[in-house]
């Protein structure tokens, strides 16, 4: 079975807006991050969001954590991380749903919490649609988001994931044995590919969880998100539900590589359905999700980070 082929109109205006993108950028889409996100659907850089960036200063670190985490932490992940990949491999071999893959991961991401040292609040956990397929888009702000979501997240689900991560050790040998959606950025249409295969995930019954700012952010702010979650919502009309990530920048920044231990909380955001919307309606849904997640973030910012 071919993943579903967007309309001949719809594939001409993403293709329109990626090579847009590409060219306003000054860069191909394949130099975007290498870590799990979305391609580049549309370019929201030149709208100014209503909602205003909360504050982000670089977090301070204490001498005691960074060698904590150089003489213990890091080997401490290292070890999880092989340990767990290995039990992984060796469930593929017969694990064809991937249930028992997800659910060492989630055992995996636990560990790495506790090893972190910091307690994780899953707020408003009512609104996570158990038995029906959504996708869930969350902030990005961390290497540490990936395994919060996959501890605290209660039900199976798949990721998209950059392709060149599945040249990586065990990490690349878990996402192509558990069945996550690889996404290739090389050219505007292996993009759209890459989406309609997360749609034809979503379609088989299994929830998607998405970065959509494409990659971390550098200064702990909500940056403009691009619209390949809201796309593959609409194309599947399923859910697409905010979810709040808090306290993971101030635990592991990016180009920083100790722990700072703290609370961490995530917040789930009402559903908010795509029934009867198109694919032109991605970028209005993008607009919405950003200013949900923005509005949560500054709103129980600094509760969360100062408990």
């Amino acid at each position: 079975m071919t993943p579903e082929r967007p309309s001949t109109g719809e594939q001409r205006d993403v293709i329109l807006t990626l090579s847009e993108h590409s060219e306003s950028k000054g860069k191909n889409p394949s130099s975007l991050p290498t870590e799990p996100s979305i391609p580049v659907i549309s370019d929201e850089s030149d709208t100014s969001p209503k909602v205003p960036h909360p504050p982000a200063p670089r977090p301070q670190v204490p001498a005691f954590f960074r060698w904590l985490t150089y003489l213990i932490l890091i080997p401490l992940i290292a070890l999880s991380t092989i340990f767990f990949g290995c039990i992984s491999l060796i469930c593929g071999l017969w694990d064809k749903s991937g249930r028992q893959q997800h659910f060492i991961a989630h055992i995996w991401a636990r560990t790495l919490l506790v090893i972190s040292l910091s307690p994780v609040t899953l707020i408003n956990k009512e609104k996570l649609h158990e038995h029906e397929v959504a996708v869930y888009a969350s902030n990005h702000l961390s290497y540490y988001d990936t395994p919060v979501l996959f501890a605290k997240l209660p039900f199976q689900f798949r990721i998209l994931a950059k392709q060149g991560l599945w040249k990586v050790p065990f990490i690349g040998w878990y996402l192509n044995r558990s069945g996550q959606v690889p996404v290739d950025q090389s050219s505007a249409r292996s993009a759209i590919a890459s989406l309609n295969r997360g749609v034809k995930t979503l379609k088989h019954g299994l929830p998607l969880v998405l970065f959509p700012e494409g990659g971390r952010a550098a200064d702990g702010r909500t940056h403009p998100f691009l619209s390949g979650s809201a796309y593959m919502a609409i194309k599947a009309q399923v859910p697409l539900v905010p979810i709040t990530l808090i306290g993971t920048y101030e635990l592991l920044p990016i180009h920083t590589y100790h722990l700072h231990p703290r609370p961490i909380a995530i917040i789930i955001g009402d559903p908010i359905p795509t029934t009867g919307l198109t694919t032109r309606d991605a970028d209005a849904l993008t607009q919405r999700l950003y200013e949900t997640i923005t509005a949560t973030y500054m709103q129980h910012h600094a509760a969360v980070t100062s408990g």
